[in-house]
């Protein structure tokens, strides 16, 4: 049995990732929650994970950090990728492009899946992140045809963006029509839907994380019960 060890549901994007595209290749899993705490993490998280942080994957005696080295762990073994090599091949440079990019959106719109924010400003390095997703989304639902980013089905390049669906959210970004439709598609997900609901009841806060939510705009709603 795989063990997945992640932080909370409501923040931890990185986590989102290997989570989602375990659910969605059926891959049975064990989940453990490490929950975020002041000051650092790092001595906690590095009693399991070698560079301590989340997400990290055991394997019996096998260990394997980061989200995309998961992905690529996994797809030794299952269909994390796209059958067709262009697509495989795109899905693998737009899922890199998100892991080592895109840092405006992560700064100023970090994950929190339970708060609606109105956004003070859209400056530029943000409004340029947010097109470049909005063209590589567009781009590839048309060059494979939908209704996911590289084809029919839910690949390994979708989980890397599932957590810029919940920032869409909560942040009210304006997207083209395909992009915006494949938001929807993606927040419908049974996997996505069920992380959202546990999310949403977690009764843990990270504080520093919500003063950072709050400073970049005007929360409208707090949905969260936990």
């Amino acid at each position: 049995m795989l063990t997945l060890h992640i932080a909370n549901k409501n923040y931890s994007s990185w986590s989102l990732r290997p989570w989602v595209l375990l659910h969605e290749l059926g891959i049975a899993f064990e989940e453990r929650m490490h929950v975020f705490t002041p000051g650092s993490n790092w001595e906690a998280f590095r009693a399991f994970s070698p560079n301590g942080r989340v997400p990290c994957l055991h394997d019996g005696g096998t260990v394997v950090w980061d989200s995309l080295a998961i992905a690529e762990y996994l797809a030794e073994r299952h269909p994390a990728w796209p059958q067709d090599a262009a697509a495989r091949t795109w899905g693998r440079c737009a899922a890199a492009e998100m892991h080592s990019g895109f840092g405006a959106l992560r700064q100023q719109c970090s994950m929190s899946c339970g708060l609606r924010i109105r956004l003070h400003e859209i400056g530029p390095a943000l409004a340029a992140d947010v097109a470049r997703i909005d063209e590589l989304w567009s781009e590839g639902l048309r060059r494979f045809g939908g209704p996911f980013l590289a084809g029919a089905r839910f690949t390994a390049v979708d989980a890397f963006y599932a957590p810029v669906a919940f920032r869409v959210q909560t942040y009210g970004l304006a997207l083209d029509p395909a992009a915006s439709a494949y938001v929807q598609r993606l927040l419908a997900l049974p996997s996505m839907r069920r992380w959202y609901a546990e999310a949403l009841v977690e009764p843990w806060r990270d504080t520093p994380h919500d003063v950072e939510s709050a400073a970049v705009g005007t929360i409208t709603a707090d949905l969260r019960s936990g």
